[in-house]
């Protein structure tokens, strides 16, 4: 049995209880629970922590220190444990290089096909380019001013490592006496010494001639040595100007437009070879924003019209602004809008005429300083570029946002690379498709015999990656998506693709909800993937919350019955039957139906209040008109990447925060927005951590850590000692332990080994010092307040309303089981979310407050679902809005509103499909989100 079972024995992570299992291989194993009931524990932190460290300590010690280290896991026996693989949520790369071809690979194969069947053609005259002749580079060289000096130079080594001996020997037996060397001239009988790990260029000097009549025959002599030397290739050094390249491979007969032989690194973005020269392949620069500049061209000078020359701590800009005024004659208190376009230029790009300019320095003393002025444009774009001040750079990273590169009009490619084409397009625009267009295109691809013999195997490598990321649902991503804009859900299912790639077998393989930010249509798709995974022998063990992913599971294990301290136990396992009859299991209640969230008995109507979008046209909006419904719970929705995100987060969230708090964020394209003067407060609940240090906790992001402090400065211990509330503060001086700055923990380096976090030996882990730590309130010490999970916490306060009221928030949205002082990086983005909720929702509503939340549900169990729906019809009742973007079906049948956009993700998308009650939502035919909402909600009145 042992080779059919993994067996876990005394599984004690977090909070683990002691857990035995045992888990079925080479099966589809969904695990799942509470959130907070150990599911991550069990599966990431116990199976694969253990599966990584065994594969880990079979390499060397030196292979090691480049690996990360992983702690062993607290657990007795893991047995039949194969070769572990975790696909998580984190972000494929934020590295601004990295796209979605690259990540996959797709991008590597393009580049091999155009380098093997692509057609190079003049990005001038549009015609082929074919291999040129020697006398038509003579022709071509003697067009040059008669009297230039040129220098015929055949490139041997084009940017290859090595030190090259051999070859610069060969080359002087040959007869050559000169080389030019990384562009230096040097003979061959000198010491040349090239480092071995650098790229390096060699071109040997065959003939230095001046351009006059009667030297063709002799340049003719000197062409064809070079192409002999150099395969087919010369370059004409043209001294004082440009070089030219000839081959006898690519060149244009009309106006010489050359390219290199064609060579997979020529079609990177991230080579030297490939990459556009004005954006280093990136596709976008950082320019200037002149509405970021000057947000209100109706301001003067005078009244601070340049935002970021406004004095902050020096007065050195705005002194050098009124001087140049004076110097140019321009009214200072004049609107900007009213100067003459001659005014406006000056102040914004500068004037080359010299101003002598006179400022006081800090110690009283004038000095003076003749310049010309620069501009406010200028001057914003070389503090950026050139402070060696990461803070200075970060402030004028503000007033700038990415505009698409002129040059290379976005493709990231320079010239060259995009003058080769297979069927009229280059790889630039290859890469513009989508994933589900681009398997079209290479399934109908239309190549001569020939071009199919050569391209048979890398199309198929392709459109196999292809089909892959489409039959996981991410067939609307375009190729040349940044992965550091892709969602968790999105980049593991890419890796999830890139595994069913793979096909390896026998791996155990851990993943972390897939079906995050997927809409129910694409779920079998998903379902069918994992499927496929598990048939070619693999074990899958799933962390998931998703109804359909949960029934077709071979085993399912519930953990719980609670979360955190109530939690850690095998609460029901077997088959999604079994579970479903095991009265203990709050899982399989919902699975059976005893359990359910309902439909509410009416939904509320608008109360007239609309926020109205014109013209949405950011991503994939279709220039759309929206109008959201205020006083009411709307949910958004519709099929991945059909354009939820870019309207609600890019165009409304960011448009009203520009608005309301003069954010220097710019919003999605689009006219206008209606009815902002409906409300003053917009907060966006996202799931990014609530702070990026240790020393951050729900306790002191819900701001309840202040009032416990107060507290426990108005003891009368603490009067008596002169105790002000600054002293129970674990990160200022006095109060904490200054042996682990109030961390309560010291972090030990190991070589080869992962750091070590030991307790403080001073506090104990407690933080602050002994004095402190002997000021108590109902014989607990502030530390022992920080160890309470915020259940206890709220039972302790009970008698203070300050406190238990923000305390009641946090256990009304789930997380009675969190430790008040629990750090804040190891709450999960759920966790985190509904810590940003709960301290929102002991604030006293006006009733013009805008609650903004993308996928809540996130890492949520159904029944943590039902209180978090409570919360958020709360927020209604007191009368304020919440708009939702959300795949899950409990969240939209509890709507008052809903605007579904699609039909389809990416180009097919960015139009409403409907908008009004679920009900209404449900006859739409054309929408999918309708069709799945009929029968949820038939289910539910059952």
């Amino acid at each position: 049995m042992k080779n059919k079972e993994i067996v876990v024995k005394g599984a004690r992570a977090h909070n683990l209880k002691d857990v035995d299992i045992k888990i079925p291989r080479d099966k589809l194993v969904v695990m799942t629970g509470l959130s907070g009931s150990g599911k991550s524990s069990l599966a990431f932190d116990t199976i694969y922590a253990e599966g990584q460290r065994r594969y880990v300590e079979s390499l060397s010690a030196y292979a090691r220190q480049f690996l990360g280290q992983m702690d062993k896991p607290d657990v007795d026996t893991i047995e039949g444990l194969s070769p572990a693989i975790s696909i998580d949520q984190k972000t494929t790369s934020n590295n601004p290089r990295s796209t979605v071809s690259t990540v996959t690979e797709i991008y590597d194969y393009l580049r091999l096909l155009f380098a093997r069947i692509g057609t190079p053609y003049c990005p001038i005259h549009h015609i082929k380019i074919e291999s040129q002749t020697i006398q038509q580079m003579v022709d071509r060289i003697m067009e040059l001013e008669e009297r230039t000096k040129i220098q015929v130079l055949a490139p041997v080594v084009t940017g290859r490592k090595g030190e090259h001996k051999k070859l610069i020997e060969d080359i002087g037996k040959k007869g050559y006496a000169r080389l030019r060397i990384d562009g230096e001239m040097t003979e061959i009988g000198d010491e040349i010494s090239l480092a071995k790990t650098s790229s390096h260029d060699i071109d040997v000097i065959i003939d230095r001639l001046v351009v006059k009549p009667n030297i063709e025959s002799r340049l003719a002599d000197s062409l064809q040595n070079a192409l002999e030397l150099a395969e087919g290739n010369v370059v004409i050094d043209v001294i004082g100007d440009k070089e030219m390249k000839f081959s006898e491979n690519h060149a244009c007969p009309i106006c010489g437009f050359s390219i290199d032989e064609l060579e997979p690194r020529m079609f990177s973005f991230n080579s030297p070879f490939g990459a556009c020269p004005s954006c280093d392949g990136l596709g976008t620069k950082l320019t200037v924003d002149l509405s970021l500049v000057i947000p209100d061209e109706s301001v003067s000078l005078a009244d601070g019209a340049l935002v970021p020359w406004q004095p902050i701590s020096s007065e050195y800009y705005p002194s050098l602004l009124r001087q140049t005024a004076k110097h140019f004659k321009i009214d200072m208190k004049k609107p900007f809008n009213k100067l003459t376009q001659k005014e406006r230029d000056i102040i914004l790009y500068g004037s080359p005429e010299l101003i002598t300019y006179k400022f006081r320095q800090d110690n009283g003393v004038s000095r003076s300083r003749t310049m010309a002025y620069e501009g406010i444009v200028n001057n914003i774009d070389r503090r950026f570029h050139d402070s060696p001040s990461d803070f200075t750079r970060e402030q004028m990273r503000k007033y700038m946002t990415e505009e698409v590169c002129e040059t290379c009009e976005g493709y990231r490619l320079n010239q060259q690379a995009m003058a080769v084409k297979i069927n009229d397009e280059h790889i630039g625009q290859v890469v513009k498709r989508s994933i589900g267009q681009a398997l079209q295109y290479y399934e109908e691809i239309d190549l001569t015999e020939k071009e199919k013999v050569i391209s048979a195997l890398i199309i198929k490598e392709i459109t196999s990656r292809l089909s892959f990321l489409n039959n996981v649902g991410l067939e609307y991503l375009t190729m040349d998506r940044r992965a550091g804009t892709l969602s968790g859900g999105e980049a593991q299912r890419i890796r999830l693709a890139t595994q069913i790639g793979s096909q390896l077998t026998g791996v155990l393989y851990i993943l972390d909800e897939p079906s995050i930010g997927l809409h129910q249509r694409d779920n079998d798709r998903l379902i069918s993937s994992l499927e496929s995974m598990r048939d070619l022998g693999n074990t899958l063990i799933v962390v998931e919350h998703d109804e359909d992913t949960m029934l077709a599971a071979d085993y399912l294990i519930d953990i719980g019955p609670g979360a955190g301290v109530h939690g850690g136990q095998i609460v029901a396992a077997g088959t999604p039957k079994q579970v479903m009859k095991n009265p203990k299991s709050l899982t399989g209640q919902y699975l059976s139906g005893k359990k359910q969230i309902d439909v509410p008995e009416s939904r509320r109507e608008p109360d007239g209040r609309y926020i109205k979008i014109r013209g949405a046209r950011s991503h994939n909006l279709k220039d759309i008109d929206v109008d959201i419904p205020l006083g009411v719970m709307t949910v958004v929705t519709g099929v991945s990447g059909s354009g939820k995100s870019s309207l609600v987060n890019d165009v409304l969230f960011k448009g009203l925060a520009q608005e309301i708090y003069k954010t220097k964020g710019k919003p999605g394209a689009h006219d206008s927005i209606e009815g902002i003067e409906h409300i003053d407060k917009i907060i966006d609940i996202d799931q990014s951590p609530i702070g990026r240090t240790p020393r951050s906790n729900p306790a002191t992001y819900t701001g309840v850590f202040d009032d416990i402090r107060d507290l426990f400065s108005q003891t009368n211990e603490a009067k008596l000692r002169g105790y002000q509330k600054g002293r129970f503060s674990f990160n200022v001086k006095g109060g904490r332990c200054e042996a682990c700055k109030g961390d309560g923990i010291i972090k030990i380096e190991m070589h080869f080994l992962p750091d070590v976090y030991v307790p403080c030996e001073v506090c104990h882990g407690k933080r602050y010092n002994r004095e402190t730590l002997e000021v108590t309130y109902k014989d607990k010490s502030i530390a022992d307040i920080l160890e309470m999970t915020v259940e206890d916490g709220y039972h302790f306060f009970e008698n203070h309303p300050k406190i238990s009221r923000k305390l009641k928030t946090i256990v009304d949205v789930g997380l009675g089981y969190v430790a008040m002082g629990q750090s804040a990086t190891t709450l999960s983005g759920g966790e985190a979310q509904r810590v940003k909720l709960a301290s929102e929702l002991h604030r006293r509503s006006n009733g013009k407050t805008l609650y903004i939340l993308d996928e809540p549900t996130t890492g949520l169990h159904v029944d943590d679902i039902a209180r978090l729906l409570k919360v958020l019809h709360q927020l209604v009742e007191n009368g304020d809005s919440v708009i939702i973007i959300e795949h899950n079906l409990d969240v939209i049948k509890t709507a008052d509103h809903i605007i579904d956009l699609g039909p389809e993700g990416g180009d097919g998308g960015g139009t409403i499909l409907a908008a009004g009650t679920p009900e209404m939502i449900m006859e739409v035919k054309e929408s999918y989100t309708g069709q799945y909402l009929k029968k949820a909600m038939a289910r539910t009145k059952k």
